[in-house]
């Protein structure tokens, strides 16, 4: 087991390796001038060279990126070329803004993908299975801004029941909380659907029923147990997808944790940011 583990943990360096190079690269194509951002169109040629030295951006881009991943390996990931802060400070404020959203988002997405997954096995080709599996399919295939601005608009706007965007009270945490955790909700419900018919067409479970036992024992305390052990496998990668997926979903409700603030700093060209964030996402 400690093998497996330390197999996976250095596969993960590579990946890590590429995704903040691929970041780096990208971010330097994209063009634009960072010291042009900060300082403004009116600023002098000497003062844009100036802050352009002091951010390290005259150097060559190997040069750039060696010393980035230096740091990082170091646990620095340099300063928000904006804030002047370290960008760990910086993305440690707003976590715990985005793992609540993620949070809210997997349980909200595991009891409801469970428990219709089941009632839709439990009875199968009905108009409630038929609802279930279409519903899961355009959950899948919608696209979480639409998904987003859809509740906004019906729930916040016209019915004004939901506050739009920020974060506050609880409520504030169910119209983006349904958003992140509606793809989940429905890939669970496939998950669970999928693995209790094929439990419940098993030798035990008619060997159960031979026995006389009752219908709702044989379903959640036989079939429902098997069933979940690959449910619950997929929940925590699925989590880990939550984190990393709710970058669309903070800056449609302007919620702020990393992923909005990844999304500003790709605008301002604050590169350290982006390549923090998109490491710790």
């Amino acid at each position: 087991m400690s093998r497996y583990l330390l197999k996976r943990l250095l596969m993960v360096i590579p990946v890590m390796l590429g995704v903040s190079l691929i970041v780096f690269l990208m971010m330097h194509i994209g063009g634009g001038d960072p010291a042009l951002l900060l300082l403004g169109e009116r600023a002098t040629e000497e003062e844009l060279l100036t802050l352009r030295r002091e951010l390290g951006l005259l150097e060559s881009m190997p040069v750039q990126f060696g010393r980035f991943l230096l740091r990082a390996v170091q646990g620095d990931l340099g300063r928000s070329i904006r804030s002047r802060r370290p960008v760990v400070a910086e993305i440690s404020d707003r976590m715990p803004a985005t793992i609540q959203l993620a949070s809210v988002s997997m349980l909200v997405a595991t009891v409801v993908g469970v428990t219709v997954g089941v009632i839709s096995a439990v009875k199968p080709n009905t108009l409630l299975d038929d609802v279930a599996t279409t519903g899961a399919l355009a959950g899948l295939a919608m696209p979480v801004f639409w998904m987003g601005l859809m509740l906004q608009i019906v729930f916040a706007v016209q019915l004004g029941w939901l506050p739009a965007s920020g974060r506050g009270g609880l409520q504030h945490l169910i119209l983006p909380g349904v958003t992140l955790s509606t793809g989940t909700a429905a890939l669970l419900l496939r998950m669970t659907r999928s693995a209790m018919l094929e439990i419940i067409r098993m030798d035990y479970i008619r060997t159960a029923r031979s026995k006389g036992l009752g219908e709702r024992v044989v379903i959640y305390r036989h079939a429902l147990r098997n069933a979940l052990v690959p449910v619950v496998t997929v929940i925590g990668l699925a989590f880990a997808a939550l984190m990393g997926g709710a970058v669309i979903t903070e800056s449609v409700f302007a919620w702020p944790g990393v992923g909005a603030f990844a999304i500003d700093a790709i605008r301002a060209k604050d590169m350290p940011v982006v390549q923090g964030a998109v490491l710790m996402l």
